[in-house]
């Protein structure tokens, strides 16, 4: 069992910065990849972006690309998105999640987070 709590989220300015952070419970958090989810009202949950278990690979989301980084530290079983560049679109719930093997784009992963509410002001 692994479970995730986010943090970070909030309201900021369109071209701010915000950084979100996951924390995991459990001592096999290195096993997994993770990712970030985000929700818009009335849309569909959609992959934002993901990292293998050891770092070395992240993918993203051609909307966030050059402007979203994700990272983990297995040491104190966290991930984070470092958001830059924030546009008023960006204004969702994000969520963490966890699965084994590869991340991918779908919504197919074991664990999810409860969400942080990020708001991009105009």
């Amino acid at each position: 069992q692994v479970l995730l709590r986010e943090s970070g989220g909030g309201l900021v300015q369109a071209g701010g910065s915000v950084r979100l952070s996951c924390a995991a419970s459990g001592r096999t958090f290195a096993s997994y990849s993770m990712a970030w989810f985000r929700q818009a009202p009335g849309k569909e949950r959609e992959f934002v972006a993901g990292i293998i278990w050891n770092g070395r690979s992240t993918y993203y989301a051609d909307s966030v690309k050059g402007r979203f980084t994700i990272s983990r530290a297995n040491n104190n079983s966290t991930v984070s998105l470092q958001m830059n560049s924030l546009k008023p679109e960006d204004t969702a719930v994000y969520y963490c999640a966890a699965r084994r093997g590869l991340p991918v784009s779908t919504t197919s992963y074991e664990y999810w987070g409860q969400g942080t509410q990020v708001t991009v002001s105009s």
